[in-house]
């Protein structure tokens, strides 16, 4: 599959959408986002289980602004439209690989408990 250019008015429905969602946040003038790019694109075409979206920052500031992007390139993975990953940095292959494999593996039964357990102590604050 290859990689989708999402917007603010697509964005969500993407993420909501789609079991595992990986998103580029990059920018045309951002060299290391130029060089994870490729990496990126790759693992897209690898794995035609995951939707894998690219937001440019520049098109796009209000979601990125949304988003809490503040370094680019940064790596967000959602599954089941949770949050579960976000990390700024050009990934090499091998690290993208790994967070791929470890978004497919996670429990989410046990994400959404975790999630329970951390809004009743928020709440309970």
């Amino acid at each position: 599959m290859a990689t989708i250019n999402a917007t603010g008015d697509t964005f969500q429905n993407l993420v909501l959408e789609n079991d595992i969602v990986l998103v580029d946040f990059w920018a045309a003038w951002c060299g290391p986002c130029r060089m994870f790019a490729p990496v990126f694109e790759k693992a897209s075409e690898k794995h035609q289980d995951v939707t894998f979206l690219k937001v440019d920052t520049e098109a796009e500031r209000a979601l990125a602004g949304a988003a809490g992007i503040t370094s680019i390139p940064t790596l967000m993975a959602f599954r089941e439209g949770i949050l579960v990953f976000a990390q700024p940095g050009a990934l090499p292959a091998s690290s993208l690989e790994q967070v791929i494999s470890a978004v497919k593996d996670l429990n989410m039964d046990e994400v959404r408990a975790e999630i329970a357990k951390q809004e009743t102590a928020r709440a309970g604050a």
